[in-house]
């Protein structure tokens, strides 16, 4: 079974030009936690097109509509290992 992740980044880092928050890197979301960005999981969908219903209805809210370009869609299959290794601490 395929789920769908959404997510949302709030934009804080430093990497654009002239120190200015990157939201997008091309097509994709930008994304630096590290740099200061905030990454919030909105739900856990079974369609597509149910994580975009979500995604327009969340555009409307406070914050989220201060950058209403910076969601991902991510699918996903259900019981299936995404990380499969260790970490080195940094």
């Amino acid at each position: 079974m395929i789920v769908h992740l959404l997510w949302h980044v709030a934009h804080h880092n430093e990497a654009g030009e002239n120190g200015a928050a990157l939201h997008r890197d091309g097509e994709t979301v930008h994304l630096d936690e590290q740099d200061g960005d905030d990454v919030k999981l909105l739900g856990v969908y079974s369609t597509p097109e149910r994580a975009e219903e979500r995604m327009r209805r969340a555009r409307l809210l406070p914050g989220f509509a201060d950058e209403p370009d910076c969601f991902v869609v991510d699918a996903h299959t259900l019981d299936e290992d995404e990380w499969t290794g260790g970490y080195l601490r940094c």
